[in-house]
């Protein structure tokens, strides 16, 4: 299989998000992956677009959020393209889940579900333009990254 890539660009809305489903889904499919590992590209990107949507761009819905399905023969990546507020990943703690629980407070958990559903997380920030990648490898492992561990880079402004 050659190199393939695929874009999409949607406003900064959760009523894009089914959109956004069904496009990775699509091409999840087409590179031939399982329904298990598609749900989770699903779930992955979602959570992706939803922190955009709710912290990058706080509601606003006149911004835009770009997406490229990136298709290669041992990899399948999402790359995910916002011009909002930067995710400080050194910020970021894993979440108490059963204090959220407990206190049945809803959100805190994308980050998390997005570390635990693909191999590979990572985020930059290239001047006004903050990026994050979402990686499932065809064999389950990453020599850079294991376990799905974000990293983040900041090439630029805050």
């Amino acid at each position: 299989m050659s190199r393939s890539v695929h874009t999409l660009s949607i406003p900064s809305s959760t009523s894009h998000l089914a959109e956004v489903r069904s496009f990775v889904e699509a091409y999840a499919r087409e590179a031939a992956f399982t329904d298990d590992a598609i749900e989770s590209f699903k779930i992955a990107v979602d959570e992706a677009c939803t922190n955009i949507i709710k912290h990058a761009y706080q509601g606003d819905s006149s911004h835009k959020i770009d997406l490229a399905v990136i298709i290669e023969d041992e990899r399948f990546t999402v790359r995910i393209r916002d011009e909002g507020r930067a995710f400080k990943l050194h910020g970021y703690s894993r979440p108490d889940i059963f204090h959220l629980a407990k206190g049945r407070r809803a959100g805190g958990l994308g980050v998390h579900i997005m570390r635990q559903l693909m191999d590979v997380v990572e985020y930059h920030t290239r001047g006004n333009v903050n990026e994050v990648t979402l990686v499932k490898l065809r064999n389950g492992t990453s020599s850079a990254v294991q376990g799905g561990e974000p990293t983040s880079q900041d090439d630029g402004e805050p």
